[in-house]
């Protein structure tokens, strides 16, 4: 049974939470818009999770100004590097792909062992570093916002995700907030969109090969990642909160009038950020 069959049961609001993400994605474009040297001061965060292609297929709907990037840290599974080789050939949104520094992977590697991150979470944490959160801050270079995937319904920990997130030093924009699981499967369905075929296997949340493995029924949405570990650490740093990025506050947040309080119709979206038929 694919994951399309398993999972695309749209909520009630499904309609709502599709205007819902085209409006904030849109009012985010605009807000953040190309500066004059020509690039947009947002980009898009994307694993190929079936979030994502789903965020990155709006913006391709609605032909946004917003660019994506995805980070190959170089233990990726075969599967998902066939669907960025798919994805960067289709996307109508540029695509940029960054890769850890090499010599810092080598020298991880010759110390510490290919397999390192199964030894402590002080290791992992040090590979996640080296293979995610170095590139992270080398693809959010001059952006003062980024939009990402996350859903209240992913976990625990993830249960207060806003729609829009000011706490930090950039602005996060997290359009599917609101989302169900059935209702990202049933937009994949609805739209045909290409998807990790992970998904189908039962991996809900695909990483790293060696830090990924498929759930069975019943189990978190997130338990198949680093498995081995507390529940509690279970991040490798892209999302996690720090204290100075929300003293630092955001620099040009979207301004709060702005911001819908529910979802907002289609026809609220400004003509230009509509699709054509």
């Amino acid at each position: 049974m694919s994951a399309i069959e398993m999972n695309a049961r749209p909520s009630r609001d499904f309609s709502l939470h599709i205007a819902e993400a085209q409006s904030v994605l849109a009012q985010a474009a605009a807000q953040y818009a190309a500066t004059e040297a020509g690039t947009a001061l947002i980009t898009q965060a994307s694993s190929l999770g079936a979030e994502d292609v789903v965020i990155s297929h709006i913006i391709n709907s609605l032909k946004l100004d917003i660019g994506i990037f995805v980070l190959e840290t170089g233990r990726l599974h075969k599967e998902t590097l066939a669907l960025l080789d798919k994805f960067k050939a289709e996307s109508r949104a540029p695509v940029t792909v960054y890769k850890p520094v090499e010599e810092s992977v080598v020298q991880f590697v010759a110390k510490e062992g290919l397999d390192a991150m199964y030894k402590s979470i002080d290791l992992r944490k040090a590979c996640c570093g080296i293979r995610k959160m170095e590139p992270l801050e080398r693809a959010l270079k001059g952006k003062e916002a980024w939009i990402t995937g996350l859903r209240k319904e992913q976990s625990g920990a993830r249960a207060d995700v806003p729609l829009v997130d000011v706490s930090e030093k950039r602005v996060k924009i997290n359009p599917l907030a609101n989302w169900t699981w059935g209702d990202v499967w049933h937009y994949i369905k609805e739209n045909k969109v290409a998807y990790n075929p992970l998904h189908d296997a039962f991996f809900p949340s695909i990483g790293c090969e060696p830090c990924t493995r498929a759930i069975s029924m019943g189990e978190d949405f997130r338990s198949g990642r680093w498995w081995w570990e507390d529940e509690a650490a279970k991040e490798c740093g892209l999302h996690v909160k720090h204290a100075e990025g929300a003293e630092a506050g955001a620099t040009s947040a979207l301004p709060t009038s702005a911001l819908p309080t529910s979802a907002l119709p289609v026809s609220a979206l400004p003509a230009s950020a509509l699709p054509t038929a």
